[in-house]
């Protein structure tokens, strides 16, 4: 048992250090730049200092050794899709008016929605140059596969968020329907598993069943975050009141009485008593044990895939395991 509650930890690590090389690469390109407004530079660093995005790079070199190539080509385009995707998550804070994540304060929460926006907007400029330089490197037809996959993912990302926030504040999201969004959303894992196969000199085959794994891993750990967010306070709060219920709640409202107890305690001031009480209607639920379920099924799909490969096969199947850890799921 204790080697299985330290899976999460060493899915961590390992991402960390596929990671590490092209994160301290995106952090450099920012913090050289020369920003005259000081709030505005101070609001980069604060966010640069933060900011831990190993995944998407560690997916990209992951994938490029997993079909035999040199991980170490993917640092630059890692280091991009990394300023990207902090540019996404500022705005994406904006939107969701989040102001606080745990115990650290967003850029949006200590500076201010102006500075905030254009924030996120020089790092979605940094990003876009830093991957057209890197992408210079490779041969034309692999340029504009590489390109035309980030273009991809982004729109995606940007329709799902959209969509999502259409649904602020509603009681009527359909579980179906959020997953729906959670999957478009996801779509930068496919992206960077994709890419790596490429830079790699992978296969069409093997590009596809990387990327297939990319949307997959990236699909059942936002489903991992969604739980977590009920243990959240101040995320609970904000969710209830400024974005859509975490997904373990809009599963639990297919049983109509729980559903009408659950709209009931939420009516009123969330409190932790109030959390408690969802999670006790929540958690035991047979919704979410049946959602549970299908994480497990998608593990052990995505799992048989992957063997094919010759090389991380067992790296990539912790990495999926990982993301059942403390769901009380039998992995």
């Amino acid at each position: 048992m204790a080697r299985e509650e330290k899976l999460m930890l060493r899915a961590i690590e390992i991402l960390q250090e596929k990671g590490k090389k092209a994160l301290e690469l995106a952090r450099h390109e920012i913090l050289q730049e020369e920003v005259e407004f000081k709030p505005l530079r101070e609001a980069l660093h604060f966010f640069m200092g933060d900011w831990q995005d190993f995944l998407h790079p560690a997916l990209l070199s992951i994938a490029c050794e997993a079909v035999g190539g040199q991980p170490e080509l993917t640092t630059e385009v890692g280091a991009a899709i990394v300023l990207l995707a902090g540019g996404a998550d500022i705005h994406d804070d904006i939107i969701d008016e989040s102001t606080i994540k745990g115990t650290q304060l967003t850029v949006y929460g200590k500076f201010g929605k102006d500075i905030a926006i254009l924030a996120g907007d020089t790092l979605l400029f940094k990003g876009m140059q830093l991957l057209h330089i890197a992408c210079e490197k490779f041969p034309k037809n692999k340029r504009q596969k590489i390109l035309g996959a980030v273009k991809q993912a982004f729109f995606e990302i940007s329709s799902a968020e959209a969509e999502e926030a259409s649904y602020r504040g509603r009681m009527d999201l359909s579980e179906q329907k959020y997953l729906d969004i959670i999957k478009r959303k996801v779509a930068a894992g496919e992206a960077s598993m994709k890419i790596g196969a490429i830079i790699g000199n992978g296969t069409i085959d093997q590009i596809e069943l990387l990327g297939h794994y990319g949307r997959t891993y990236g699909i059942l750990m936002a489903i991992r975050d969604e739980f977590v967010d009920i243990f959240e306070v101040d995320e609970f709060k904000n969710r209830a009141k400024k974005e859509c219920l975490p997904l373990p709640i809009l599963v639990t409202f297919k049983n109509s009485s729980k559903k009408g107890v659950i709209l009931q305690l939420l009516r009123g001031a969330i409190t932790e008593d109030t959390i408690e009480k969802v999670l006790d209607l929540t958690l035991d639920s047979e919704e979410t044990t049946n959602l549970k379920r299908r994480m497990e099924q998608m593990v052990r799909e995505e799992s048989q895939r992957i063997s094919l490969l010759e090389n991380l096969a067992d790296i990539l199947a912790l990495l999926l395991k990982s993301t059942l850890e403390d769901l009380q799921v039998d992995t």
